[in-house]
């Protein structure tokens, strides 16, 4: 694909659009091949359009008042529009010219990153395909500018009258983030509806949503078909978001619980089950880690969908003494990916497919089903062999290695989770029949 604004230097995002297209992904699933090593089934990778498959832009505002640019920052904080980038899609697209009509005849002061003055930081657009309802958020760094907006709204939804959500979101702090804590909606809510394979999402203006509809919509596919196959009761939804894994995987006789930090997320998820009609599928709010530590419902397969840092240590090394069967793990960073699964020895990816979410760049989603190896302890614990039988719980975090991290959730009998020092930890190892190191 050619891009007039990399040709012309103004844009390098697309740091592998030079390549084919069909090098791109071949370059993807060797990284990927490489990072789970040999033994797993692999699919062909999942193509995205190469042009006009983002459902979302979040464009930062520079410039001066009546003269704003919409796009990114240059290296001295001065702003690149990037309206006409061919990776929004039209619906997407035709919103640009009116928005920035619209803010020029507003005077409103772009935030100057250098003098650090000013008051709208960035817009953001996200768009639901096929319908083209668009959510509007602005990123203002007070409420200087708010009571205006608000007055000036009906202009705005006169020009756009595919909005359907517009919010504010105050991000007062001179930082390189993008928004902040507090979002005020101003116009329609409490979330853009975008439908996604066999379900329609509701997208609270703060949740996160992949930005490439189409292939999510195939990640949901394929996931639904994979945990077919090895028929779970009661699925553990981790990351859950606004539901997307939760409410596609649900299924007769089945129970699948979603946890999700956002109160906002979960809010979405339980309108998208309220609507589709869904029994045996519960949201709750709450960490990953925390809930996994002290939960006692009983998963023989659980999803994680973690951002780009990973699951980390802790929650790896809980997940691998969960008891689960099965872990189902989309991953957006193939080398956190690749961390977690060392910290997870008892599990074995069996099958893996990329999905191209982000054309012309390095990054991919991964999706792999791992599955609990035969003779772990997991395994022995479910004997009925005398021999065999799980050991006893003890309170005491220094005799019960397991029992410092996490919950045994097929035991449904919550176990400490109590952090020790890594002195402390090291201590239990030295003692450890498994001699299996915990992270500290």
């Amino acid at each position: 694909m050619r891009c007039p604004l990399y040709e012309a230097g103004r844009c390098r995002s697309c740091g592998s659009i030079e390549l084919p297209y069909h090098e791109q992904l071949a370059r993807k699933q060797a990284g990927a091949e490489a990072a789970l090593g040999a033994g797993v089934h692999w699919q062909a990778p999942v193509s995205s359009a190469e042009q006009g498959f983002r459902n979302k832009a979040k464009l930062v505002v520079a410039g001066k008042p009546h003269r704003v640019t919409l796009g990114i920052l240059d290296e001295r904080g001065r702003g690149i529009d990037l309206t006409e980038c061919p990776l929004y899609p039209a619906a997407l697209a035709r919103a640009f010219e009116p928005l920035r009509t619209f803010l020029n005849d507003s005077g409103v002061e772009p935030y100057d990153v250098p003098g650090r003055r000013g008051e709208l930081k960035h817009v953001i657009v996200t768009v639901a395909e096929p319908e083209g309802a668009l959510m509007l958020r602005f990123v203002l760094r007070s409420r200087a500018w708010l009571d205006r907006l608000d007055k000036e709204l009906p202009r705005l939804l006169a020009a756009l009258p595919r909005v359907s959500l517009v919010s504010v979101n105050l991000q007062p702090e001179h930082k390189a983030i993008l928004e902040g804590d507090e979002e005020v909606v101003i116009h329609g809510g409490p979330a853009l509806r975008i439908a996604v394979g066999d379900a329609v999402l509701e997208l609270p203006p703060k949740s996160f949503f992949q930005t490439n509809t189409a292939v999510a919509a195939a990640l949901y596919r394929e996931a639904v078909q994979w945990v077919e196959e090895v028929s779970p009761r009661c699925i553990l939804d981790l990351f859950c978001g606004v539901g997307g894994f939760a409410l596609h995987l649900a299924a007769p006789e089945r129970d699948v619980v979603g946890v999700e930090l956002s109160a906002e997320a979960v809010s979405g998820a339980e309108r998208s089950r309220a609507a589709l009609g869904l029994a045996g599928v519960d949201f709750r709010v709450g960490d990953a880690l925390e809930y996994l530590s002290s939960s006692s419902v009983p998963a023989d397969l659980i999803v994680v969908n973690p951002p780009r840092r990973g699951l980390g240590s802790e929650l790896s090394a809980c997940l691998d003494v969960a008891g689960a069967r099965h872990i189902l793990y989309s991953s957006c960073n193939v080398a956190t990916l690749a961390k977690d699964l060392a910290a997870m020895p008892h599990y074995a990816p069996q099958r893996a497919r990329v999905f191209d979410m982000f054309p012309h760049t390095e990054h991919f989603e991964l999706l792999v089903l791992l599955e609990r190896a035969r003779g772990s302890w997991n395994e022995r614990s479910e004997s009925k062999d005398p021999k065999n039988a799980p050991t006893q719980i003890d309170s005491d975090p220094s005799r019960n290695l397991l029992g410092a991290r996490c919950t045994l959730m097929h035991t449904g009998v919550p176990l400490l989770a109590t952090r020790l020092a890594s002195s402390r930890v090291s201590s239990t190892l030295a003692g450890s029949s498994s001699n299996r190191p915990l992270p500290p």
